[in-house]
């Protein structure tokens, strides 16, 4: 079996490309990038046969098919999703091959959905948001409505992530995409629209502690759980999600950047070149990001995962906390490990589904939780999966679940 990683050079594409090399899944793995002479040198460090570089360009229909070409599954690491997502799907499903992605983007995802009859049409399974928030986030949601409560009634989402080594400027603009585009939050069994920057969205922060990272404030994000979640699990009363990035100081010059109004697509004149703001503000962000880190002692990638469920069961309250976390890893492994766990799961015959769909509509949350533990041992990574389990019991107690694959 052939599988094409799309975007294989950034931070996830990277992680992504590396671990279904790893595994017996594929017999060929193309890391597939813009960069071609970083494709290359990715493929020679992962000294394994069958893995090759090629180039594309991800705004090209056409360009998508030719190296996607006799693949059995297509991974699309290729950001930001808001303005590459809809146009990479579309092409892989005109190609007729199986598809996974890490989307992240709220409106992207809105948009591909609506690609749902042509995938079904054409025998295509399109698994969208496979990443951690989205992707291990809704897998989560679905184990705790399958096996520990009998009712769902609210889930809340918090991530944050630094210090990985690199971040390119699609996740600056996905972050600032998020920071200007209304986000959806479903409270009381309705949708309300707020602003992350803005009055509204202020409203909605609250301090969070993550385990083995800190106590950090979280800010609303507009990650497609909260439209996804109340679609597939009807009865809920209240999904959220909110998230932060290490260290503060980096996401609040981020901020302020957004404030000032410099993050716009207006050229300016510079010198006697026109300059987009927003790509000035890019490259001044990445430019004072690495002292930012090192003022921070932030020498490792580390992030968390916090989801919050709450349900009934046998008529009472009952409150699940999952804590996924690591002081060596970040969003990289965080998104990309996920992404590949998701091709896998197709190239094992064990995703039937076909159209365009998020995690929790076709992914069976024990079969991904057993693939994950055996991936991660394999890679040595550790004995069992960095996820800790709070029950908190309708009086109040919380006792340490013994969660074991």
């Amino acid at each position: 079996m052939k599988v094409t990683v799309l975007g294989g050079c950034g931070t996830v594409g990277e992680v992504a490309a590396r671990t279904v090399a790893s595994t017996g899944h594929f017999d060929e793995v193309v890391v597939a990038d813009y960069r071609y002479d970083l494709a290359c040198e990715l493929a020679k460090a992962i000294d394994r046969q069958g893995v090759r570089a090629a180039d594309f360009d991800a705004s090209d229909p056409e360009s998508i098919k030719e190296v996607i070409e006799g693949s059995q599954v297509v991974v699309n690491c290729v950001g930001p999703f808001y303005r590459h997502g809809p146009t990479v799907l579309k092409a892989v499903i005109e190609a007729g091959i199986d598809y996974v992605d890490v989307c992240d983007d709220l409106d992207a995802t809105e948009q591909m959905l609506l690609l749902d009859k042509g995938a079904s049409q054409a025998g295509v399974s399109a698994l969208i948001g496979m990443g951690n928030s989205p992707g291990l986030a809704n897998v989560l949601v679905s184990f705790s409505a399958e096996s520990m409560l009998t009712e769902l009634e609210s889930v809340d989402i918090f991530h944050i992530h630094g210090g990985e080594p690199d971040e390119g400027p699609a996740v600056i603009k996905h972050r600032i995409h998020a920071m200007t585009t209304d986000i959806p939050l479903f409270i009381d069994g309705e949708f309300i629209n707020v602003r992350m920057l803005e009055e509204t969205g202020m409203e909605h922060v609250e301090e969070v502690e993550f385990k083995g990272v800190g106590r950090y404030p979280v800010y609303p994000y507009p990650h497609p759980e909260t439209i996804t979640i109340p679609r597939y699990f009807p009865g809920i009363k209240r999904v959220t999600n909110k998230g932060f990035v290490l260290p503060p100081e980096y996401f609040k010059m981020i901020m302020d950047a957004v404030r000032l109004g410099i993050c716009t697509d207006e050229k300016i004149l510079v010198g006697d070149q026109k300059v987009a703001a927003l790509d000035f503000a890019i490259s001044f962000i990445l430019s004072r990001r690495p002292a930012l880190l090192e003022a921070a002692g932030l020498t490792e990638p580390m992030g968390c995962l916090r989801i919050q469920i709450g349900g009934k069961k046998d008529g009472e309250d009952h409150r699940y906390i999952f804590s996924m976390y690591s002081t060596q890893a970040g969003a990289g492994e965080g998104t990309g490990i996920p992404a590949a766990l998701g091709a896998m799961l197709i190239a094992e015959g064990k995703i039937d589904r076909k159209g365009v769909f998020p995690p929790e509509a076709a992914i069976r949350p024990t079969e991904l939780l057993e693939l994950a533990s055996r991936v991660i041992k394999g890679a040595g990574m550790g004995a069992k999966l960095p996820m800790d389990i709070e029950h908190v019991l309708p009086d109040g107690t919380v006792e340490m679940v013994d969660f074991k694959i």
